[in-house]
């Protein structure tokens, strides 16, 4: 069984490393951040920003002759907020949404594509054929998320809303039915309730309430503007080429068998509470 897991990933492994060829030399360090929780596109683990997007971002600068510092001790919240004030000049992966445009440059092209999707808990299911159905429930949400204009309206408007860092609290509570759903995307919710060992408690309801996109974001005091056709020109050639598609299953493997303790896995029943409270 490992063997044929290995030769499963062994393509994936191939193109990690080609990926990583790079220039020796580089004429400038550029910051770089991204969201820490949210697999396979980008997560804090072992110390480093990892996953499909700070992988990308590194590659296609290092063909610009720039080095990319990964940046490990901001949240979602704080990594757009530094590059907004010109402290950072990146942002791995982001949603390209209005209030995000007047100070981001976003690539045309996409990373990966991210359907959003409500996560519940299994045994307090709640019914939802159209978004009205979610007036009065309760959401969790980490701090910077958004899920499209529409979807983000509705809910300050019409949810009672708590707020967390670390996604791990949000599927913890609902695994304690504290709230009523979480949304997230797709792959990124089903990777986090199985390594959190919660998958048996959090099911995704089959109601999808946006379908977004994640694209490479440029601070606009960063003056890295002039290199955007060059991304865009690569981003559609690693995407066309299925290098994105196999860093995406690499790195979702990656993260599921990670051991790294800050990002936990198989919570006990009392663990449950204590990582609610942190």
């Amino acid at each position: 069984m490992k063997a044929c897991l290995g030769r499963q990933l062994l393509p994936h492994i191939i193109s990690i490393i080609l990926l990583f060829s790079s220039p020796a030399v580089f004429a400038e360090t550029l910051k770089a951040c991204g969201h820490p929780f949210y697999p396979p596109v980008s997560w804090v683990g072992n110390g480093q920003l990892t996953g499909l997007a700070p992988a990308i971002t590194k590659k296609v600068f290092n063909e610009l002759g720039y080095e990319i510092q990964l940046i490990t001790d901001y949240n979602w919240k704080r990594c757009l907020l530094e590059v907004q004030l010109g402290n950072a000049d990146i942002v791995v992966a982001a949603f390209k949404i209005p209030s995000r445009k007047t100070f981001l440059h976003f690539t045309e092209s996409p990373l990966i594509v991210d359907p959003i999707e409500l996560f519940v808990n299994r045994q307090a299911p709640i019914k939802v054929k159209q978004m009205s159905d979610l007036k009065g429930k309760t959401v969790g949400l980490l701090l910077g998320d958004s899920f499209g204009e529409k979807f983000d309206h509705f809910v300050q408007n019409n949810s009672d809303i708590e707020y967390v860092s670390r996604n791990s609290q949000n599927f913890t509570k609902l695994a304690l039915k504290r709230i009523d759903y979480v949304p997230i995307g797709a792959l990124s919710g089903e990777l986090q309730s199985k390594k959190l060992g919660l998958h048996d408690q959090i099911m995704a309801l089959d109601y999808r309430i946006s379908t977004e996109f994640f694209y490479l974001a440029l601070g606009k005091s960063s003056s890295l503007e002039k290199h955007l056709p060059y991304l865009n020109r690569r981003l559609k050639e690693l995407t066309q080429d299925g290098t994105i598609e196999q860093l995406t299953h690499f790195y979702s493997h990656q993260y599921t068998h990670s051991t790294d303790p800050l990002t936990p896995s198989a919570l006990t029943p009392n663990s449950l509470i204590h990582e609610i409270s942190k």
